[in-house]
Formats: structure tokens, sequence, C-alpha cells
């Protein structure tokens, strides 16, 4: 029979030690976001860079206008401190396109609104106990705002991508390390295994509640497909031949004139890249990035191979087969290290294929967590017995074949916001998000 579940070492139940986490993490994301927004100028912060992503000020204001509902008016019960604004700042009032032509606050003005909302947060968190409802258990609301500014702080950094102009964020690159010369692909035995989380305190909606699936025995690729690789595909004219794509991704394409990753550009025999206002040779041992569902899906065939499915994809990050459980993290329950895994913006690229050997899962399979997000073959489904809380936006309204999973984090993801079970999705066409990919196959029955 399948083991439970690992309970989260986090879920303390003294009051200090949530508080102290609570802290941390809140702290950890008003300095990244402190970070992306004070490198622009004032024109930068208030522009649309592009119509997929808002000005980098709505995200600032809304980042405060969240952590007032929920901390200030939902869990102390205080009243609203700027209800005028709780329409501008509204995600599903207003879509992205449309956020530039809104009275929004300037610069000065969200950053005292950000300032005086937190000020006010953290008295609330000094006095608040971590117990009585859903909200306040292990500090939930508290990790649910610190996780929502560190998404947020990621969409900003995406942002920053898309943004023309010279370079402004700067990050040491990954150490190098060896070429990887391990094995290509994992096995994964087939059989039952524990899927989603009960018993981590921060998961969201999505990721609950832990579920028995079984899953046939299939292949894993080792590491996240290269950029290497991906030209392979580009140099045996992949992006040319519908055989490889479904209807849908070979319409998307040729009505868009896609013949290459995001940002990649050709330059006589060689291919070039713009990350974050340098051009660069686009570097062929790292994990290919700003691919869309279509791209992914049609190298795997092209390859021989598919995306794994969601669940596949857990049970090769989780389930260790010595002890029948899923661990938190590939390399077990304590929270990810530098050494661990590539997250929190360490570095503004992904590390090579086959890096941080010591957050490999038990079977081997490297690079689950952190340096590149990757697409699944599932749609963003509930999970059986799905509840949504704390509303029913955060997930319930996306669920559906509209979207497709991804899962991992990237290195643009904090930790606080990255796990074994957290669940990412996006329509199929996006290229923009820091994504990459691992393909899977099918193996015999008789590897169980």
């Amino acid at each position: 029979m399948t083991a439970p579940e690992t309970p989260a070492p986090t879920n303390d139940a003294d009051p200090d030690i949530l508080r102290e986490r609570a802290l941390a993490a809140l702290t950890t994301a008003r300095s990244r976001t402190a970070l992306l927004t004070s490198v622009v100028d004032e024109p930068d912060l208030t522009a649309q860079h592009s119509p997929l992503m808002s000005p980098l000020v709505w995200d600032l204001a809304h980042i405060g206008n969240q952590e007032e509902l929920w901390l200030l008016r939902n869990v102390a019960g205080r009243e609203a401190m700027r209800p005028e604004i709780d329409g501008l700042y509204d995600a599903f009032e207003h879509p992205r396109a449309e956020r530039p032509s809104l009275p929004l606050l300037p610069p000065g003005e969200a950053r005292r609104y950000l300032a005086e909302v937190r000020g006010r947060a953290l008295d609330v968190l000094e006095s608040t106990a971590f117990h009585g409802s859903r909200l306040t258990d292990a500090g939930f609301a508290f990790g649910m705002i610190a996780q929502h500014e560190q998404q947020h702080d990621e969409t900003m950094l995406i942002t920053h991508q898309l943004r023309k102009g010279p370079a402004v964020l700067t990050a040491p690159d990954p150490a190098p390390m060896p070429l990887f010369t391990g094995p290509a692909e994992v096995l994964v035995p087939g059989g039952e295994f524990m899927m989603g989380t009960s018993a981590e305190p921060w998961a969201l909606d999505n990721e609950r509640p832990a579920h028995r699936r079984v899953v046939p025995p299939f292949h894993i690729d080792t590491t996240p497909v290269t950029n290497a690789a991906y030209q392979a595909f580009i140099e045996d004219g992949g992006y040319e031949d519908a055989r490889w794509w479904t209807a849908e991704g070979w319409e998307h394409i040729r009505a868009h004139g896609i013949a290459a990753p995001l940002f990649w550009r050709r330059d006589g025999r060689q291919w070039l890249r713009r990350r974050f206002g340098v051009t660069e040779v686009v570097p062929p041992d790292e994990p290919v990035l700003h691919v869309c569902w279509y791209e992914a899906d049609a190298y795997a065939r092209w390859a021989g191979r598919r995306l794994p499915t969601e669940a596949e994809w857990e049970k090769a990050a989780r389930h260790d087969p010595v002890t029948g459980r899923s661990t938190r993290y590939p390399w077990g329950d304590a929270d990810p290290t530098p050494e661990h895994a590539n997250l929190g913006q360490r570095h503004l690229r992904p590390a090579p294929a086959g890096s941080y050997p010591a957050g490999e899962s038990p079977l081997g399979v490297r690079q689950l967590i952190g340096d590149v997000w990757e697409w699944t073959s599932s749609d963003f489904l509930p999970y059986p017995g799905f509840t949504a809380f704390p509303y029913k936006e955060y997930s319930e309204v996306f669920f559906g074949p509209e979207y497709k999973v991804l899962r991992g984090g990237s290195f643009a993801v904090d930790p606080v916001a990255c796990r074994g079970t957290f669940r990412n999705w996006d329509y199929p066409i996006r290229r923009q998000i820091f994504s990459g990919f691992r393909t899977a196959r099918d193996a015999s029955p008789e590897a169980v």
C-alpha cells in the first residue's frame, strides 16, 4: 500500500516559529519587489512594455492592495484603507492591455501605500493567533500573501525581460560545472503514489488534497531539454514540418511567423538571444527557455517521445521507491538551499543541464525544481475532493482544457512559491514566461 505523504517540517504549532517564518517570507518578497522597481526610472515604471504584461507600477500597487485585502481586512477585520482603488487593482476587472489607461497610483504614491499597508500588516502579524480559522491556521494567510508577492515579482521580472533598452539587472552566473555525462533518461516504475498534499501548511487550494494516483511505468529525461538539442530540432526543419505539430499549434506558428524560441535570432551560422538587455550567443548546455506548449509538444514528437503528464512529473519528483512516501521536494523534506536548486532570482539564467546533483530525486532525475518551468501534457484540472479556498478566482475559474500545467518553477521563482506539489498553468501559446520542458516515453508493462 502507498505510504502517506511526508508531513511538512515547517508545520509547527509554536506561534513564535510561525511568526518568524511569516516575517522572513514577507520581508524577502518585499526586498525583491523594491529591487525590481528601483532599477528603472518613472517612465519605465508607468510604461507598458508588452500588451501581455501590466505596467510595473500596477503590479506594485496590486501587491499592496492584495495584502491589505487579506491581512488587514480579512484577518484583522479592519476597514478598507482606500476602497476607491480596489477596482483598479482587481486582476479580473481589467485585462492587462487596458491597465495603462486606468487612473493608477503614480510610483511615489504606490510606494507610500505599499509601505503603509506593510506597517499595519506587521502589527497584525504580531497579534494574530495562528489557530481558529483556515485563514490563520499555521499562518496560511501570511504565507499566501508572501507567495502572491513573489509570483508578481516573477511577473515583473518577465516584464524586465520584455523591456527594451540596456541592462539594469545584474546577478552572478551559476557556478561552472563539468558537462553532464549521466544517463539521458530514468525509468520511473509503475504503480501507486501519493499526489498533491494535505499536510503542507502554505499549499494553495489547487495542490490539495493528497490523493492516490496509479501511473504506468515510464521513462523521463534526466535533465530538461537543452538549447543544443532544441537547435537540432530547428536545423532539421522542425518548424517547417506539420507532422510534428497539433493542428492548433501548426496554425499558431504559421500565423505568427514563429521559427525559434522567443528572443532568439540567427546571426550567420549561430544563434543569438537577448537576455535582460544583453545579447549573447545561445549557450548550448542550458535548458531551452521561452518556448510555448505547442513548441515543446512538437519537439517531443520529433524526438519520438512525448511530454510527461502532470502525474508522471510529480511521481518523478516526489516518489521515494524505498519508503513509498511522497517527499516535499525531490531531495527530501528540507527547505531548498542554493545547493539544491536554482531559485529566487539568485541568477538571471538557468544553470547548465545536469547541475545540482544534491537536488536530484531518489530515482536520479535532476533539476525538477528551479531553472525552468516545465510544460506537461496535462490540462489544468481540480484534484478529486478539491475545495476552493480562500476564493474561487485563485484556481477554480481557470480549470479546463484552455490551460496547460507547468511544474517545477524557474530561476525566477522564490522557494516560498515553489515545492514538489506546486502547480502553475498558462495558455499553450505563452512564451514570455520562463518555460522549458523535458520529455518522456512509455516503458514496458513489466517495468514495475
